[in-house]
């Protein structure tokens, strides 16, 4: 066994991919923002959240497969 110490590219592609990324941040942001004075717990940005991490995967997902061994 080799004593390299393994890494996970998908953390340092995630990193990439994420400026590719920035208007579905923005949104989540904006949600964030829009909401944060709710005291009733209703509101939520689930899915504005969901579409940013899809967008980053979808990014990972082009390149990562390439990369592993």
């Amino acid at each position: 066994m080799s004593d390299e110490e393994v890494s996970d590219p998908k953390a340092l592609l995630e990193d990439q991919s994420k400026a590719k990324c920035v208007y579905q941040w923005y949104e989540y942001q904006k949600c964030v923002k829009r909401i944060e004075d709710d005291e009733t717990g209703q509101k939520h940005c689930t899915g504005q959240y969901f579409d940013y991490w899809k967008c980053v995967d979808k990014n990972v997902a082009e390149k990562l497969f390439d990369s592993l061994k």
